[in-house]
């Protein structure tokens, strides 16, 4: 299995299970994440800070439908995230490029509609 395979796996398993120490050895100290649905760069903080919240509220996370191209580069993933807690039974198709090498990611392009999620997070907020 090459290095950056390894690193996608890795990435996804620590993802799943709200593992930041994980997550914080994989991000370059300069990483940066990209969301299409509000086209802003965050920082690798602000990212693992993000990432520990939808655990929290809608973990654990489940990966399914992988269909991943590696590439020199990195790599591209389609999936599909099974949501858990508050939000199980969501699924949220998405797709991440992900810039990186055999030890570290240094720049992810995800693309997801998260409005799905956020109606159900508002609607369990309001009971």
């Amino acid at each position: 299995m090459s290095g950056i395979a390894q690193t996608a796996d890795r990435f996804f398993d620590a993802v799943s299970r709200g593992d930041t120490a994980v997550l914080a050895s994989l991000y370059s100290p300069d990483a940066v994440i990209w969301h299409n649905y509000d086209d802003i760069e965050q920082t690798r903080e602000q990212s693992m800070r993000l990432l520990s919240w939808l655990d929290r509220k809608a973990g654990p996370l489940r990966y399914v439908d992988v269909r991943r191209i590696l590439l020199d580069d990195g790599f591209v993933q389609q999936h599909v995230v099974e949501l858990g807690g508050g939000c199980a039974g969501l699924r949220m198709p998405a797709m991440l490029r992900v810039f990186c090498d055999d030890r570290h990611i240094h720049r992810i392009e995800e693309y997801v509609d998260p409005g799905p999620l956020n109606e159900r997070l508002a609607a369990t907020a309001s009971r």
